[in-house]
This record gives structure tokens, sequence and C-alpha cells, in this order.
């Protein structure tokens, strides 16, 4: 009896600890967006434009890259922005996406760029970092954004390689304190993508995760 009370006791403390374990253990990669929900148009679900949303169904759109869905960018005149999700960026700091230049002119400024929002101010504005892929500005050039522009990083630079999926993994967290001075929020404003003008670009899915 005595045998069979301590062998019971053991397996309830080993369970504790297991149980204790994987409450320890950081949660897996969250997807913020996969592009697998669209509009009868192609536009993407839950997704707004900054400015005028007819133009912008237009230059949005969810295509298939074989049986994977992404967002082709053609030759947009403005961003658009997903709200309201449940994504704790101090917990998932670190943000990876896909992009892909399909075709640029000449000097095209920017070529593609996501926006991270992380709080908001007084005024309810969001305070953004823009992670930008430009076509002249130097790799890793850091710009602040003043009282109402998100301030700029600088990903890639240069219109290539072209047709090729290239992707980016920033820690946003660590990126809005350095050039915020502040903790974001609890949970994120936002996100927002943007094609440049004259631009052919792609999006696929964005992820976070704690490393």
């Amino acid at each position: 009896m005595m045998r069979f009370f301590v062998a019971a006791v053991v397996g309830v403390g080993c369970l504790l600890v297991s149980a204790a374990g994987l409450k320890a253990q950081p949660a897996g990669p969250m997807v913020l967006e996969d592009f697998t929900a669209k509009d009868a148009d192609g536009f993407p679900k839950e997704w707004k434009a900054q400015h005028g949303e007819g133009k912008a169904r237009q230059s949005y759109v969810v295509q298939l890259d074989g049986a994977q869905p992404f967002l082709a960018v053609r030759k947009a005149d403005q961003r658009i922005y997903k709200r309201n999700i449940s994504w704790a960026p101090k917990a998932m700091p670190v943000l990876t996406w896909r992009w892909r230049l399909k075709a640029a002119p000449a000097g095209a400024e920017p070529i593609a760029a996501v926006f991270v929002s992380l709080d908001t101010d007084l005024m309810v504005i969001p305070v953004s970092n823009k992670y930008v892929w430009s076509s002249t500005k130097a790799k890793g050039t850091t710009t602040e954004g003043g009282m109402f522009g998100a301030s700029e990083i600088i990903l890639r630079s240069g219109a290539q390689p072209i047709g090729e999926w290239i992707e980016e993994r920033v820690n946003v967290y660590e990126d809005f304190k350095r050039i915020h001075q502040h903790e974001p929020a609890d949970k994120a404003w936002g996100i927002s993508l943007q094609g440049g003008s004259g631009v052919e670009v792609d999006f696929g899915s964005l992820t976070v995760s704690p490393h």
C-alpha cells in the first residue's frame, strides 16, 4: 500500500512538472495574414484602403502561386491596412514576411513597404515604423517620421532581384523601443502594406513569433 502511495505521489509530481514545463514554453508563430480569405473581387478580407477603396481594390488582389495565395500589388497609389489584430508585440516581437518584385520603373520610391503600428499617440494616430524596400536609399538607413509620419527603416536597396521571393525577419518590438523611446501598447494597432507607384510587387504571408 505504501509503495502504491509513493508511486502515485511521484506520478502526480511528474504531471505537475510536465504541466509547468508546458506553460513555460513560448507560444508558436502566429499568422497575422495568409491571404486565404478574400472578397468576390479578390481584395483581401478585413483590409481597408487608406484613401479611395475603389481604386485600392483594383491595385491589391489576392492571387495563387500554385496552391499558395499571395497579394499581388499593381501600380498602387496608396496603402491598405488591417486593424484589430490580437497581437501582443512584447510576447511576439519578431515579424516575418515575404515579398517579390515583378517590375519597377527606374527610380521608383519606395518599391514596397510594410508599416507596423504598435501604438497610438494622444490624438489616436498610429505610431508606426515603416520597413522599406527602396530603389535608391542605403540599406540600414533609419529616418524618424516626426509627429504624423511613420519612421522609416530601409531593409533592402536596389530593384533586384526580379521574380524571386525574399523573406524578411525583423524584431519590431526592439525597433519600436529604439526609435520611439518608449514601450508600445500591450496590443498592436495594426499593419499596412504598400506598393510603390508604377511598381508590380507581391506580398506573401505575415507571421509573428517569440524569436
